[in-house]
């Protein structure tokens, strides 16, 4: 199927052009229910070789959208997880589509049972501007592999990176298999209550309830990826620089602005001021004078970091400052697409209590509060004791400690001695608990979550199933009923 733009779109009355992509959609999807193999494999090669011609043209736009984002962080972690991820697609892609054979119950033996794994139909994807790549071709690539169609509402916030996709995405799919919706909050509200066959939705917990609300109107089935309070527990086991360097780095790739970035340090009271001073020369080390630090993607979030640290040193906190490159506050102006008075260092708040809008937030950024602990148990329980998060993080050697971490906290996932590596692993599924959110795409799981798993039972033509219908009490029926109830008593 082949059409072009102007017969996918005919001029719509009511000028809903998202709701004319979103029928075309519907349309081509109809005409080809379950695409074979050898589709699916065309469709993630193209995708994959597509990605390779614009990655340093993607680079650009985020760099033009951010004001200062390197190229190398882009094409590291945006670009090649895609890349990664359509590979481990393309290698097992084959073995999710069969049929996976079940064991009929033994009333029913003789005859067989199977799993076909269908094609749900058209997935609607909304984007953050955080990874404005990963974040779409991450959830496309897995629609695609199975077997459906797919429109992606792009963030307003990252325009230049949402024209990159849309050329990248039309060379390589057209308008009949992916699409891209531009447009404002009111234009993400119109997509979102779209009867969609299934949502995936990345972005903050308070916006993710909203989508949810609106795809409840059409008991649209959704994927939740939601972000939270990411902890990063630090035993005293633990190589204490490595670990802070670590750590560290979770708050200067792409400024912290990732949903697994770790949100808060665990520490134990006798190592936070040596940790303190390991993670700030961490800092001076991997950001050096900022030229390659990505800065905060718009003024508001610049000024929130900055009214979080305001708030926590009227609480009482104390905040080492680790570079001094940016502007603070609303004094620094509005820089336009120059990014650099958007910089913001990392900031390490120690004294942290409560109520601060620091341990109360997700921060989203480069500011490290750091919480003490006296015993192992504290740790866990003020984990615990917070919403389920969307990735955990355990730095330390202890055995002991490692099986409690894994066994009594709950979180998204966990990467151990490092952060955020497991959402990279493509083997593994990624996505949240409670309300760091709900459902999966990556992996087989991934797959499985964009299908519908159709139950199929293959009755024989011999088989007796009459005995088990009316009129009741017959020689079988009471003596399968025999058999699994026992005599009455």
């Amino acid at each position: 199927m082949n059409l072009t733009e102007q017969e996918w779109l005919p001029a719509a009355r009511d000028g809903d052009e998202t709701a004319w992509r979103f029928s075309a959609l519907r349309a081509a999807f109809a005409e080809a229910p379950f695409p074979s193999y050898a589709q699916r494999r065309d469709a993630l090669r193209r995708l994959r070789a597509a990605l390779r011609k614009h990655a340093h043209d993607c680079a650009a736009a985020a760099a033009a959208d951010f004001g200062v984002r390197a190229t190398a962080e882009t094409m590291l972690v945006d670009l090649l997880p895609s890349l990664l991820h359509i590979d481990h697609l393309l290698r097992h892609l084959r073995r999710w589509m069969r049929p996976s054979r079940r064991s009929p119950e033994l009333l029913f033996s003789t005859n067989r049972a199977a799993v076909q794994y269908q094609p749900k139909g058209v997935v609607g994807i909304v984007v953050p501007w955080n990874f404005p790549f990963y974040l779409a071709l991450g959830p496309l690539a897995t629609a695609l592999a199975a077997g459906n169609r797919c429109m992606i509402k792009t963030s307003e916030y990252a325009p230049a990176s949402s024209r990159a996709l849309r050329a990248l995405l039309s060379e390589a799919l057209g308008e009949h298999l992916a699409c891209v919706v531009e447009g404002d909050a009111q234009c993400a509200k119109r997509f979102s209550a779209l009867p969609f066959d299934h949502l995936v939705f990345t972005g903050s917990p308070a916006v993710g309830r909203q989508v949810m609300r609106a795809a409840a109107e059409n008991l649209t089935p959704v994927t939740l990826e939601l972000g939270g309070k990411s902890p990063a527990i630090v035993s005293r086991s633990a190589d204490l620089p490595r670990a802070a360097r670590r750590i560290v780095h979770g708050k200067t790739v792409n400024a912290g602005q990732i949903c697994v970035a770790p949100d808060y340090a665990l520490v134990p009271h006798e190592r936070v001021e040596a940790f303190v001073a390991a993670a700030s020369q961490a800092f001076g080390a991997l950001a050096g004078d900022g030229a390659h630090y990505t800065s905060m993607i718009d003024a508001r979030g610049r000024d929130r970091m900055f009214a979080l640290i305001e708030d926590a040193r009227a609480l009482g906190a104390t905040v080492t400052v680790c570079g001094s490159y940016g502007g603070e506050g609303n004094n620094a102006g509005d820089e336009g697409n120059d990014g650099s008075a958007r910089q913001v260092p990392l900031h390490i708040i120690t004294g942290v209590r409560p109520q601060m809008r620091i341990a109360r937030e997700e921060i989203f950024g480069p500011l490290l509060p750091v919480i003490e602990y006296d015993t192992f148990d504290a740790a866990l329980a003020w984990v615990r004791n917070g919403e389920r998060p969307l990735a955990l993080y355990w730095f330390g050697t202890d055995g002991g400690e490692r099986k409690r971490v894994l066994r009594e906290t709950h979180a998204g996932g966990v990467t151990l001695n490092d952060w955020g590596w497991h959402a990279m692993n493509h083997a593994l599924p990624f996505g949240g608990t409670g309300t760091s959110g709900m459902g999966n795409y990556h992996g087989e799981e991934g797959f499985r979550e964009l299908s519908h798993a159709k139950a199929v039972f293959s009755e024989h033509r011999w088989f007796p199933i009459e005995l088990f219908h009316p009129p009741y009490g017959r020689v079988v029926q009471r003596a399968v009923l025999r058999w699994y109830f026992g005599a009455r008593p």
